[in-house]
C-alpha cells in the first residue's frame, strides 16, 4: 500500500508539474478573466442603452397646456419610481393625424398619444398599446390630479436586521456557490480527459504500467488534476475578491452565510473536491475505455449531460428546504455536494456536513475503485497489445 501511495505521488507530481508549469497555462487562467474584463468594460454602455434607449418613445399629440401637464406628471412620477419604469415622451405635431405620423419613415415613435388628459387615445400597434396602456393611465391620472393630489410621506424606521431579507440574501449567496462549483467541476474535470487521451495516443499510459502500478497511475492522474485545480481556483478567488475590494472598497456588507464566511469557504473546498473527484473517477474509468478521441468525446457528452441534470435537481432543492426533493438530493451522492452547500448558506447546523462528507468520502472510494478496475482492464489489454506490436517490430 506504501509503495502505491508512493508512486501515485510520483505520478501526480510529474502531471502537475508538467500542466503547472507549462506556457498555456497561463493563458489557461487568464481565459475565463477576459469574459469578465470586456464586460466590466461594456456593462455601463449595455446598461445606459438597455435603460434609455430600449425604452418605448410615446408621442404627445396634444396642444402645449395639455402635453406640459403630461410632462410634469411624468417628470413627478420618474423621480419616485425611476427613470426605468415608464416609457419616454416626446412632443409631436398635432398634423397630420397620428395614423398617417406612424407610418413615415422618420418616425421616431412607437405609439402617439392624442385627443385630451381627460380623454386620451392612444394610437399603435395592438402588441404596443397593451404594454404602453397602463404607463400612459397613470401618467394622464396623475396629470389629471396634478392640484389635489399630494405625496404622502412615509415615515421611515430602520432596523439592523431583517429576517426576511437575511434569508433572501442566504438563498441568493446558496445558488451563487452551486453554480461556481458545478461550473468549475465540470470545466476542470473534463481537464482529466484531454491529458488521458494525450497520453494514450503516444503510448506513454502502457510505459508508465510498466513501471508501477496501474491503481497508482489512475490515483496519481487524479490528485494532479485535483491539485492544478486548487491552483486555478486561488488565482480566480483571489482575482476576484481583489477586483471587489477595487470597486465596493469592504467586504464587511456582504451578507454572512448561516455557517459564518470561514466554515462556508472550508465546507465549499471539501464539497468542490468531493464533486470532482467523483465526476474525475467517472471520466478517467470511462475515458480508458476509448479508444480514439472521438469515442472519448460521445461517451464524455452523456456524462455532462447527466451531471447537468443532477445539478438542476440540486438546485431545485434549494428553495425546498427541508423537503423530500432537498432529502433526496442531500443523500443522492452526485447532487449531494451541490445541495449540501446551499444548506450552509441557509442553516447554521454543522453535524449534517460532517455526515455528508463521510457519505461522500465513502462513494468517492467506490468510484475510484470501479474506475481503477476499468482503467487497469483497458491499461493491461491495450498494454499487451502495444508490448506484443513493440517485440514483433523489434525482432521482425
Amino acid at each position: 500500500m506504501r509503495e502505491m501511495i508512493r508512486a501515485a505521488l510520483v505520478i501526480a507530481r510529474r502531471d502537475f508539474t508538467a500542466v503547472v508549469l507549462s506556457r498555456t497555462f497561463i493563458l489557461f487562467l487568464l481565459g475565463p478573466l477576459l469574459p469578465i474584463l470586456i464586460g466590466m468594460a461594456f456593462g455601463g454602455l449595455g446598461e445606459k442603452i438597455s435603460s434609455t434607449d430600449l425604452r418605448p418613445m410615446v408621442g404627445i399629440a396634444m396642444p402645449a397646456s395639455e402635453a406640459a401637464r403630461l410632462e410634469r406628471a411624468h417628470q413627478r412620477l420618474t423621480e419616485r419610481m425611476g427613470d426605468q419604469a415608464l416609457v419616454r415622451l416626446r412632443r409631436v405635431p398635432l398634423t397630420p393625424a397620428p395614423r398617417e405620423q406612424l407610418a413615415r419613415s422618420d418616425s421616431a415613435v412607437v405609439a402617439i398619444l392624442s385627443g385630451s388628459v381627460a380623454h386620451p387615445i392612444l394610437t399603435g400597434k395592438p402588441d404596443d398599446l397593451d404594454k404602453m396602456q397602463g404607463d400612459l393611465s397613470l401618467i394622464a391620472s396623475a396629470a389629471q390630479a396634478e392640484h389635489t393630489l399630494r405625496l404622502v410621506q412615509v415615515e421611515r424606521q430602520e432596523v439592523a436586521t431583517s429576517l426576511g431579507a437575511q434569508a433572501q440574501a442566504r438563498l441568493l449567496i446558496g445558488r451563487v456557490a452551486q453554480v461556481v462549483m458545478f461550473f468549475l467541476t465540470i470545466l476542470l474535470a473534463g481537464m482529466i480527459l484531454s491529458n488521458l487521451v494525450e497520453e494514450k495516443t503516444n503510448k506513454i499510459i502502457e510505459i508508465l504500467a510498466a513501471a508501477v502500478p496501474i491503481d497508482a497511475i489512475f490515483l496519481g492522474k487524479l490528485m494532479a488534476m485535483l491539485a492544478m485545480s486548487f491552483v486555478g481556483i486561488a488565482f480566480w478567488g483571489g482575482t476576484a475578491f481583489a477586483i471587489f475590494l477595487a470597486l465596493h472598497g469592504s467586504a464587511s456588507g456582504l451578507p454572512a452565510p448561516a455557517v459564518g464566511w470561514p466554515i462556508f469557504l472550508i465546507l465549499a473546498v471539501l464539497y468542490f473536491a468531493m464533486a470532482y473527484t467523483l465526476l474525475g473517477s467517472l471520466f478517467l474509468g470511462i475515458g480508458a475505455q476509448a479508444a480514439t478521441v472521438r469515442e472519448v468525446q460521445t461517451l464524455n457528452m452523456p456524462v455532462t449531460m447527466g451531471q447537468m441534470l443532477i445539478f438542476f435537481f440540486a438546485s431545485y432543492a434549494v428553495d425546498h428546504m427541508g423537503s423530500p426533493a432537498e432529502v433526496a438530493a442531500t443523500i443522492f451522492p452526485f447532487s449531494s455536494p451541490f445541495a449540501m452547500i446551499a444548506r450552509a448558506a441557509q442553516d447554521d447546523a454543522l453535524w449534517p456536513h460532517l455526515l455528508a462528507l463521510l457519505w461522500q468520502a465513502a462513494f468517492v472510494a467506490l468510484i475510484i475503485r470501479v474506475g481503477v478496475l476499468l482503467f487497469r482492464r483497458h491499461v493491461m489489454q491495450s498494454g499487451g497489445r502495444w508490448w506484443k506490436n513493440l517485440f514483433r517490430n523489434t525482432t521482425g
